[in-house]
């Protein structure tokens, strides 16, 4: 597995994300804890996660929980860097709703650690601006987090340039890393990507398998994907986290998983060189 870096801590090129594991269609625990084993044995040392993947009013932290426990059972877990969430809550009758308070974020922040079962949260993200509370505030509330070392490392979610150049700003430089939807199907991150590179922040793309799905369908948005995926032998999930890679070493994707051979696929996909030919032909996609 080739290696980027998150801060001043070597991460897997591919990450997990777990939510998958936790929310609407979850599987049952032993194939989750099967999943994130498969992922470790695989080389990933990044795995994704939030106080919000949970499915029930009743178990916030759920896949908090789940991630602490398969990595407790693993003889690679303390390689990982966990990265987990907070400012987003899921009332239990499906929706998503957003408390970006200081102090909620301080409270929301406690709550992880003692589920992880840590001392410090390696990567903590602010998970959505609220927009009944100023972002500076909100990111202001990660800051003291980091001041008070109550998590190593600090980043922000689903944000744009001038909230990125803002929490870098408030955080005094420390901002280091920006995780925003992005796939083929979903380009409009582009300009954060782009920033990203700029500065030197990892870019952590989630659902970044978008629209991949459908590159097999005749007559397909995404069939280049399909095409060049049947030209080296793999999977077009492969192929689109390979181009993910391409675009800028600060990238660092992080495909959801519930299943160990869909994360055994993604994870190869830092072993796949692509043309810059085909590079520049799924760029167009």
């Amino acid at each position: 597995m080739d290696t980027r870096r998150i801060g001043d801590v070597e991460v897997s090129a591919i990450g997990l994300g777990g939510m998958p594991m936790s929310i609407e269609g979850r599987p049952d625990e032993a194939r989750s804890l099967a999943t994130i084993h498969a992922a470790l044995d695989e080389g990933v040392t990044l795995i994704d996660t939030a106080d919000a993947y949970h499915l029930h009013a009743d178990e916030v932290g759920h896949n908090e929980t789940l991630i602490a426990k398969a990595l407790a059972s693993h003889d690679r877990g303390a390689d990982v860097l966990v990265a987990t969430k907070g400012g987003h809550l899921r009332p239990g009758d499906g929706s998503w709703t957003l408390n970006g308070s200081p102090a909620y974020l301080k409270e929301a922040c406690e709550a992880s650690l003692r589920r992880l079962g840590v001392e410090a949260i390696g990567l903590y993200q602010f998970h959505r601006p609220d927009p009944k509370v100023p972002y500076a505030d909100s990111v202001g509330a990660v800051r003291e987090l980091l001041d008070e070392g109550k998590i190593r490392l600090a980043g922000i979610s689903n944000a744009n340039p001038e909230q990125i150049r803002l929490a870098n700003e408030i955080l005094d430089g420390r901002l280091v890393s920006v995780q925003n939807q992005f796939s083929p199907a979903f380009r409009s991150s582009e300009p954060e990507l782009d920033l990203c590179d700029e500065l030197g922040i990892a870019f952590l793309p989630w659902s970044p398998l978008g629209g991949i799905a459908r590159a097999g369908e005749l007559g397909s948005a995404y069939a280049p994907f399909a095409r060049i995926a049947e030209q080296h032998g793999v999977s077009p999930q492969r192929v689109c986290l390979a181009w993910m890679l391409a675009k800028s070493p600060v990238v660092v994707p992080i495909p959801g998983a519930s299943r160990p051979e869909t994360i055994r696929d993604s994870a190869a996909a830092s072993e796949l060189t692509l043309s810059a030919e085909e590079i520049a032909e799924l760029d167009a996609v």
